[in-house]
């Protein structure tokens, strides 16, 4: 290729890296058509794709799309490598077939016989190859291009100091990021350096940054020192270039503290310490979430929960739910729904009981129900309320909230999101009469990570590893 027309291609690359994410969005829906199409081929390959399946599959494109978009599947490729794309493509790409299985479930029941529920599982597995098989050979191409120089950002940090060769560690290891870090530029004399085992040349000082720059080609000026003068000095040596300026935030003084982390509000950098991640359109994803799957498993298990309260009536006298209050999201209070497992009136005299092992107050019936945690499934109920949700942390009775908040180091920071039936602390065993500060630091876990996936996750475990607990009485 002529050098002209590749330096043109160069900085192609260069300025309009994005076009590259908008052309991974193009690629995604032409795979997840010609999978469908493929799977249409297999199954009923004498006929034409008629309108039902024209709907499933416009339904499932567009919820690919939508989930591919909130999963941050199209990151920039400089910021992750191929390898940490895979997990969230996986993760929404099921979560579109399991939307589009939900919804034809209910509104269109009868597609489902025949090769229909063979073909969309055909599509679903088609769908993933395409998609993954498409960014594979994009990232090699990336990787070619970028090997040969093309897309090759290199990188000046100014100062030097374990911030400094930390990132420049990890950028060079990091090819796939197309980053390179040439050197750096310091004041200081080099007997004043204090970073041992450094191997980053030196190329001067920080008035030769303009004349390094121009000659070493420099695309980035990352400042790794702290203190926002330098960065003005900076940018004022730099003043009649066209370089990047980035200032490198010092994250490792925080000691990478699982409970912090770097968003942006208003385009105002922060830094979360606290933080409900309910805002914004994650509230309405955890609404959708919540109703839609509370409505089906609702229509799924009313059967079972006829029988129960069957039971329940026939145990002891007294109405099937047991109503209780619990404090929620916000500090609100609201009334939670349980199948009544004790005769009425239990607590009448003794007042708030915790839970304990060798339990003696519950009905034959309604052990049965609290080992097996049957009892909970009402609260389904109040998850299509809004009282609640379907993953979050245990809500707790307003008396054991007053003496819980004075004992247990951020207690209060568990009602930042509606309480869940099940949560992370119940499926890693921490239920029951257990020890409170454990189960306070998977609550605050789950708040701090919050995401669509991670409820799928739990909802998972719970339903997988099963409702029984040695801890449930």
């Amino acid at each position: 290729m002529p050098l002209g027309l590749g330096n043109i291609f160069n900085g192609l690359f260069k300025q309009y890296g994005h076009t590259v994410i908008l052309l991974l969005r193009v690629i995604d829906v032409v795979m997840l058509l010609a999978a469908a199409w493929l799977a249409h081929y297999f199954w009923l390959p004498d006929n034409v794709i008629d309108q039902h399946y024209r709907f499933v599959i416009a339904l499932g494109v567009l919820g690919a799309i939508i989930f591919f978009e909130i999963g941050q599947v199209y990151r920039p490729w400089r910021n992750d490598a191929m390898r940490g794309e895979i997990p969230r493509i996986v993760r929404a790409w099921l979560l579109a077939l399991l939307t589009v299985v939900s919804i034809v479930f209910l509104v269109r029941m009868h597609f489902w016989f025949g090769s229909s529920y063979r073909w969309i599982a055909s599509w679903g597995v088609l769908g993933l190859l395409l998609v993954l098989a498409a960014r594979g050979v994009m990232s090699r191409i990336l990787a070619w291009l970028r090997a040969r120089g093309w897309s090759q950002g290199r990188i000046i940090l100014v100062g030097l100091n374990h911030m400094a060769v930390a990132v420049s560690r990890q950028l060079n290891q990091s090819s796939w990021a197309g980053l390179q870090v040439i050197g750096f530029v310091d004041d200081r004399e080099e007997d004043r350096y204090s970073v041992e085992d450094y191997a980053l040349p030196r190329l001067g000082k920080l008035s030769d940054l303009t004349h390094i720059v121009t000659q070493q080609a420099v695309d980035e000026v990352w400042v790794a020192f702290p203190g926002a003068s330098l960065a003005e000095r900076v940018q004022h040596e730099l003043r009649h270039l066209p370089v990047s300026i980035r200032l490198v935030i010092d994250c490792f003084a925080f000691k990478q503290s699982k409970f912090l982390s770097l968003n942006t509000v208003a385009g105002i950098p922060t830094l979360d310490v606290s933080v409900s991640p309910l805002h914004g359109i994650n509230r309405y994803i955890k609404e959708l979430e919540d109703r839609l799957l509370a409505l089906i498993f609702l229509l799924l298990i009313s059967p079972l929960m006829l029988l129960i309260a069957i039971g329940v009536k026939l145990s002891s006298r007294g109405p099937v739910f047991f109503q209780q209050e619990r404090v929620g999201w916000n500090n609100r209070k609201f009334v939670m729904l349980k199948f009544r497992s004790m005769p009425v009136n239990t607590e009448a005299e003794t007042g708030a009981v915790w839970a304990k092992p060798g339990e003696s107050r519950a009905t034959p019936f309604g052990a049965f129900l609290r080992k097996t945690s049957l009892d909970e499934l009402p609260q389904l109920i109040n998850v299509l309320r809004g009282d609640m949700s379907l993953v979050g942390p245990r809500p707790e009775r307003p008396d054991f909230v007053e003496v819980f908040k004075e004992q247990v180091p951020n207690y209060m920071k568990k009602h930042m999101v509606k309480a869940g039936i099940t949560g992370w602390a119940q499926v890693n065993g921490w239920r029951g009469d257990t020890d409170l500060n454990q189960r306070i630091e998977h609550d605050l876990y789950y708040i701090q990570h919050w995401s669509l996936w991670f409820d799928l996750e739990i909802a998972l475990r719970t339903v997988v590893t099963g409702f029984v607990n040695k801890n449930a009485y």
